[in-house]
């Protein structure tokens, strides 16, 4: 899989970068949630952490595609 990513022209600093963007739309799907629906703290809590189990994914493929590059 990181080959055929590599391969399609992803690089690593991409995947650093869209961990670090996806812990901001944590936040921000948290506070939207929060805000604009009626259902409470406990649904956008359950966005904002839906939302924040990307970054590691991310994080983590960024490592992968980091080794691959050297």
């Amino acid at each position: 899989m990181i080959k055929s990513l590599h391969d399609a022209g992803i690089k690593s600093e991409w995947a650093y970068t869209a961990g670090f963007a996806s812990i901001g739309l944590s936040f921000l799907a948290w506070t939207i949630s929060r805000k604009a629906e009626d259902a409470g703290v406990d649904r956008a809590d359950r966005w904002g952490i839906f939302v924040g189990h990307w970054a590691p994914t991310f994080f983590g493929v960024g490592n992968a595609l980091r080794s691959y590059e050297k």
